[in-house]
């Protein structure tokens, strides 16, 4: 099958550029499919990306071959997109979605799509239905981007059931989140100096970038429970959007100074596999999530995680296998899991479940996923 994939790769960075990359990557390792990746000329204005820059510093970036002709800002690209998807004859298109940013150029260039003769079909990958910190007008941006949809794909459940509840015509398939195995994952580079604290201390990962939902305060607030009973660090890596001074001045509150170090910054692919190297365990205490890509890179790392029972997280970590799985916003109840963990040497067992349940988050049972909601909607169609 011919088919055309729409979204973010190098020099872009972050998870759904990683995403993008990796399916790109398998999809070209697939004989029974053909592939063009269409990625971005530019993708956020600067005025509305809250991050240093949205460009990968990585000194070995995980990169795949791409045509950059889209614009979110500019129309006379979406144009050009849509002529290049025609000149290749796709059969299916395949667009993320993951911001109500994306909402006009999706809904035109889908449209747009949908008017070819013969027309492919076309799927939305869903990495969030509704974003983080959602405002009320999101779910009317998310009904026009993919209106002109033919099937979703989701992540999670519930990420599903709010799709469902949107669109109770189209086809709705759930495939988990695959591993991001292979990101900056060069064992010559496992060993570098890292600023990871107390190197004779087990070590807590808070990684990625840090946001209210992300639940930081959590875990510095259950930090000193954990300190009562067990002498580790944590280490936060990761550019903060906002707030830096208000997480530095709890840490101060709470006396944690000298068992936390914050890198704030955006942690280079490299870099970011030497502290999952390091890590005795990631910690991701989400208020709220779809699912996340920190998880799959720490299980990409074979990392157990300790995470919360919010949106998907729950279906990728299972509790007492690979993870241990807490309410969130509970302190207590995720200080009681990070004791637990290492007072029970969890971790190796949990890193044994990880390495046996590869198969579960794989890259072609995604492609399988995609390809039997085409075969659902080709028939939908007849």
């Amino acid at each position: 099958m011919r088919i055309c994939l729409v979204g973010p790769t190098y020099p872009y960075r972050g998870g759904i550029a990683h995403y993008t990359t990796l399916l790109a990557r398998h999809l070209a390792a697939d004989p029974e499919h053909d592939h063009l990746l269409i990625s971005f000329k530019r993708q956020y204005p600067r005025w509305l990306y809250k991050g240093a820059s949205d460009r990968d510093t990585s000194r070995n970036p995980l990169r795949t071959e791409a045509e950059y002709l889209l614009d979110p800002l500019n129309p006379l690209t979406w144009r050009r997109t849509w002529r290049r998807i025609a000149a290749w004859q796709s059969e299916l298109v395949v667009i993320p979605w993951w911001v109500p940013f994306w909402a006009p150029a999706w809904s035109v260039l889908g449209r747009a799509v949908k008017r070819l003769h013969p027309a492919p079909r076309l799927i939305y990958i869903c990495h969030n239905a509704i974003p983080h910190e959602a405002s009320r007008f999101d779910r009317l941006a998310m009904r026009a981007a993919l209106g002109p949809a033919d099937g979703l794909l989701a992540h999670a459940e519930s990420d599903a059931a709010e799709l469902r509840g949107q669109f109770p015509r189209k086809p709705v398939a759930v495939s988990p989140l695959p591993t991001f195995a292979g990101v900056g994952s060069s064992p010559a580079e496992l060993h570098m100096a890292l600023p990871t604290g107390r190197p004779d201390r087990p070590l807590l990962l808070f990684c990625g970038f840090v946001r209210p939902y992300k639940g930081l305060d959590v875990l510095l607030e259950a930090l000193p429970a954990v300190l009562a009973q067990q002498p580790v660090h944590l280490l936060v890596a990761g550019e903060f959007w906002a707030g830096e001074a208000d997480y530095r001045r709890q840490i101060d509150c709470l006396g944690l100074e000298a068992a936390v170090t914050i890198d704030n910054r955006y942690i280079p692919d490299e870099e970011l596999s030497a502290y999952l190297h390091a890590a005795d365990v990631v910690v991701a205490p989400y208020r709220e999530a779809t699912q996340s890509a920190i998880v799959q890179l720490a299980f990409g790392h074979g990392r157990p995680v300790i995470t919360t029972d919010v949106g998907g997280l729950s279906e990728a970590v299972e509790d007492g296998q690979t993870g241990l799985v807490v309410p969130p916003e509970d302190p207590a109840a995720l200080a009681e899991a990070i004791c637990r963990y290492f007072n029970e040497g969890l971790r190796r067992p949990f890193e044994e479940n990880i390495d046996r349940l590869k198969g579960r988050f794989g890259w072609s049972a995604l492609i399988d996923t995609l390809v039997h909601l085409d075969e659902t909607a080709r028939i939908n169609e007849q």
